[in-house]
């Protein structure tokens, strides 16, 4: 048998006869290594210990102290203990696929009954049982007849279906776990006694159509976590105790700030609560922008399918557009809407973003190199179809408004451009609680229209203005546009979650199909460059984001009740009004409570409406004209006068901008 090159880590070579296995190699180089090992790294290929080896290349041993490759097959390996330990229990269940997801894994049951909590308890003390027995693990390759015949005969109709839509040249690769066999591509430990038994949990069931088609069989998935150790698994579990705690969708309830229904999936019902953040947030970008060098515009909802043609978004984008069709000949109030006349019906859309719309505000009218840059700005509302499974509250929406614009400017004003907007998201960021974020880089992809010459011009002016920024980037190589380079911004929240939120583009392409230009100094025309940029993106989205960011206990200028004025006693109610009056005339958003109920039960209910100052007033404070200040979160409790707390709130409760302004206006 030849003998195959391998080159190990340190940078070593060995030879060695080919089909030997990676288990074999890490025994041949210290019996340590062998116990430790738990897969192997084959040219960049996750390699079981198992499999033979045919040819030269690189390879390293993997043991549980690399995160990555153990983390993946102690997730592998739990999904097919999970399947085992359920036919265990309820033999007549049948098995279909269990893949690694982010944090765990999941396994899809054809079961007649439910599965229930006291359920999943079972299960994983059975998991528990076949972890403890430390069987082994081993793998063969079989030929499509004998798959085939081995599930039939087990009465597996599922798993006869996937080796079926396997490509014919593809090797079926049998795992058995102990006595438990899955068909599975690996690769996998080497006995269930490596799956730490102290590090998993399932956590819980839903339904799943087979392969995700709503016409096929009902499934039930049941989730599971799992980490290299206690520790590790402790933490996941409390960061989603706390993810919990923080969902936008239960303070939203708590809070009274949005709802959602049926009859219109992905959209979101603003009440008064959450529309004051939304118009505070809204107002604070308005002024941001106008500060900037923005000029706010606003465009048509509805457009007619001939302009989302010449974008090109109608032959790439339309199964993400809602359609609008209107009979033109209808004319009088008693006409039967549902009989149309097909040759007079205007196809239309709900726009599913902004940027044809502001090409055709910047095509009113002649454009000369003088004008440039010159940034168009719109809250605008769009509507996009999301499928139902994707809708999460108000971070995933089917109609969202965003804080987009964009820059036309000429090729040598790109860099500029770029930097400052860099500059500006900074800005916003750091107001909005986010001092910090991180920028990745996408470049030109495979796919691309344009010179080589454009792309290298574009992309190293983008380069450059991070670069004079003082920011560092993460490039993502051959993911940009296929007419331009971009910049995503994305943030970390408190529990870190990370965020895309902000992006910028460079696009030329829809001023050359939406035809474009400006009188360059040569008199002739010229095409300009559009950039694509939003900060917060989808308000909706970021709303959600900073609910979740601080737990529903949003900063003093976005509260929605800033301060709550709350009486001890009823002959306090008249001080109350006066209170709320005077915060009310210095622009604070203040209400009364004179509920004849205990102090302490409308602090707690006014504490967990979030509301940041509550203030007491009782008979002692109506005499010396005082209130008692409880900040939300704090126990302690302070008396001041009215009037000093009124000038101190007032200051306190500005947007952040607007105190800077201040700060400059007083400095």
């Amino acid at each position: 048998m030849a003998d195959i090159t391998l080159t190990l880590p340190d940078g070593a070579s060995r030879s060695y006869p080919a089909g030997i296995t990676a288990g074999e190699v890490a025994a041949d180089i210290s019996t340590s290594l062998a116990k430790k090992a738990v897969s192997a790294s084959y040219d960049g290929a996750h390699w079981d210990l198992a499999w033979p080896i045919e040819a030269d290349g690189a390879l390293a041993i993997n043991t549980m102290k690399d995160d990555g490759p153990a983390l993946e097959l102690i997730r592998h390996d739990l999904a097919h203990i999970m399947a085992r330990a359920v036919q265990s229990i309820w033999p007549d269940v049948k098995v279909t696929i269990g893949p690694v997801i982010e944090n765990g894994w999941y396994y899809d049951f054809d079961r007649a009954e439910p599965f229930t909590p006291d359920d999943l308890g079972a299960i994983e003390a059975k998991m528990k049982e076949i972890i403890n027995a430390r069987d082994p693990v081993r793998t063969e390759v079989w030929d499509r007849p004998r798959a085939i015949a081995h599930y039939e005969e087990l009465g597996e109709p599922y798993k006869v279906e996937l080796i079926e839509a396997i490509p014919g040249d593809e090797p079926l690769r049998m795992y058995w776990h102990g006595d438990w066999q899955d068909l599975c591509r690996g690769p996998h430990l080497q006995h269930t006694g490596q799956v730490p038994a102290d590090a998993f949990k399932l956590m819980r069931v839903s339904g799943a159509y087979w392969r995700g088609d709503s016409s096929r069989q009902m499934l039930q998935r049941i989730y599971g976590v799992a980490f290299r150790n206690r520790d590790d698994l402790k933490k996941h579990l409390t960061f989603l105790e706390e993810a919990e705690k923080r969902d936008h969708r239960r303070l939203g309830r708590e809070m009274d700030l949005f709802h959602m229904q049926e009859e219109a999936p992905g959209q979101v019902f603003w009440h008064p609560n959450g529309w004051t953040i939304y118009t505070a947030l809204q107002d604070y970008m308005r002024r941001k922008q106008r500060a900037g060098g923005y000029r706010e515009i606003n465009t048509p909802q509805v457009v007619d399918r001939k302009l989302w043609e010449a974008s090109g978004h109608w032959e790439k984008y339309q199964h993400h557009m809602f359609i609008v069709e209107v009979d033109e000949s209808r004319d009088g109030e008693n006409d039967d809407a549902s009989a149309k006349n097909r040759a007079e019906t205007r196809i239309n859309a709900l726009k599913p973003m902004n940027c044809p719309c502001h090409v055709q505000v910047y095509n009113q009218g002649l454009k000369s190199y003088r004008d440039l840059p010159l940034r168009l700005a719109e809250f605008g509302s769009c509507a996009r179809y999301e499928p139902s499974g994707a809708l999460h509250g108000i971070m995933r929406v089917r109609g969202f408004t965003q804080d987009d614009a964009h820059i036309f400017c000429t090729e040598e004003q790109i860099e500029e451009e770029c930097a400052r907007f860099i500059e500006f998201l900074a800005a916003v960021y750091e107001d909005l609680g986010f001092p910090t974020f991180e920028i990745k880089f996408a470049t030109r992809p495979e796919k691309r229209v344009g010179t080589e010459e454009s792309w290298d011009y574009v992309e190293n002016a983008l380069e450059e203005a991070i670069r004079k920024t003082g920011r560092t980037y993460t490039l993502e190589p051959g993911d940009g546009a296929f007419y331009g380079p971009k910049l995503d911004f994305y943030l970390t929240d408190a529990i870190g979650r990370v965020w895309q939120c902000g992006t910028f583009q460079v696009d030329p392409n829809l001023p050359e199909r939406l035809d474009a230009n400006y009188i360059g100094a040569d008199g002739e025309k010229h095409r300009p460059f559009m950039l694509h940029r939003a900060c917060v993106g989808s308000f909706e989205r970021f709303i959600g984001i900073l609910i979740e960011e601080h737990a529903g206990r949003m900063p003093l200028w976005l509260a929605p009740t800033q301060v709550s004025v709350c009486s001890i006693v009823s002959d306090a109610d008249g001080f109350v009004h006066e209170a709320v009056a005077s915060l009310q005339a210095a622009g604070l958003r203040a209400e009364a409570d004179i509920r004849n109920e205990k102090i302490n039960y409308k602090v707690r209910e006014h504490s967990m409406a979030k509301v940041p100052v509550i203030l007491a007033i009782g008979q002692r404070e109506v005499e010396n004209r005082t209130v008692t200040v409880r900040r939300l979160g704090e126990k302690q409790t302070q008396t001041v006068p009215l009037d000093e707390l009124v000038a101190s709130l007032t200051e306190e409760a500005l947007p952040p901008d607007l105190k800077a302004r201040a700060a400059i206006g007083t400095a």
